[in-house]
C-alpha cells in the first residue's frame, strides 16, 4: 500500500470515531501529516478524503489557500515597491495574516457548516515564509464547530511539526494522522 493510500485509510478511521462535542477548539484540529513530495498526489485524492468523510456519515467543506497571499499581492497598493525591495513586504504581513484567517473563518462560519461537518484546509505551503500554520489555527480555534482537518505537507515527530520539513518545528496539540500510524480517539 502507498503512503497517500495508508493515509487515506487512517484518516477514514479518524472520521469513523465518535465525535464528542465537548471538546475545545484544538482539540477539534486533526492534521494530515504527509511528505511534501507527494503534494501534487495529494490534491488529485482530495475527493477521496471527501468520499470517506461522507461514507462515515459527515459533511464536508474545503478552504483552498494556495493563491491566497497572490489575490492579496495583487490587491496591495505598493505591490510594485515590494518587487523592488522584497523586505518591505514585511511591514503589511499583519493585514495578509488577516486576509488568510478571513477566508477560513468564512468557510468555518458557513451556514452549511455545523458540528458534523469536516473543513479541509489544503495550499498551506504557500503560506511558508509569510504565516506560521500554528498560527492561523490559534486564530480560527474558537470557531470550529465539528472538525478541522489541515493537510500538511511535512514532518511530525515527538509532538512537534515541521512545514516542508524546512523549519523549526513547533509544539501543537492537534492529533496527526499520518501513513504510519492507526487511529488514535481524540
Amino acid at each position: 500500500m502507498g503512503k497517500l493510500e495508508a493515509l487515506l485509510q487512517n484518516y477514514e478511521r479518524y472520521v469513523a470515531l465518535p465525535w464528542p462535542q465537548n471538546l475545545a477548539g484544538p482539540q477539534k484540529v486533526w492534521f494530515a501529516v504527509y511528505d511534501e513530495t507527494d503534494e501534487r498526489r495529494l490534491r488529485a485524492r482530495l475527493g477521496e478524503f471527501e468520499l470517506a468523510t461522507k461514507r462515515r456519515d459527515h459533511k464536508w467543506s474545503l478552504c483552498d489557500l494556495t493563491n491566497t497571499f497572490a489575490e492579496w499581492m495583487a490587491q496591495e497598493q505598493y505591490r510594485e515597491s515590494f518587487f523592488e525591495s522584497p523586505e518591505d513586504v514585511e511591514i503589511t504581513l499583519g493585514e495578509f495574516h488577516n486576509k488568510v484567517t478571513q477566508n477560513l473563518r468564512v468557510v468555518l462560519e458557513d451556514s452549511q457548516v455545523d458540528d458534523q461537518t469536516v473543513v479541509s484546509v489544503h495550499g498551506i505551503a504557500s503560506l511558508y515564509g509569510f504565516m506560521r500554520v500554528s498560527q492561523l489555527v490559534a486564530s480560527v480555534e474558537q470557531y470550529i464547530k465539528g472538525r478541522l482537518l489541515v493537510f500538511f505537507p511535512g514532518k511530525h515527530e515527538n509532538n512537534t511539526y515541521r512545514l516542508l520539513d524546512a523549519r523549526d518545528g513547533w509544539n501543537y496539540l492537534a492529533v496527526p494522522i499520518t501513513a504510519h500510524e492507526g487511529a488514535r480517539e481524540s
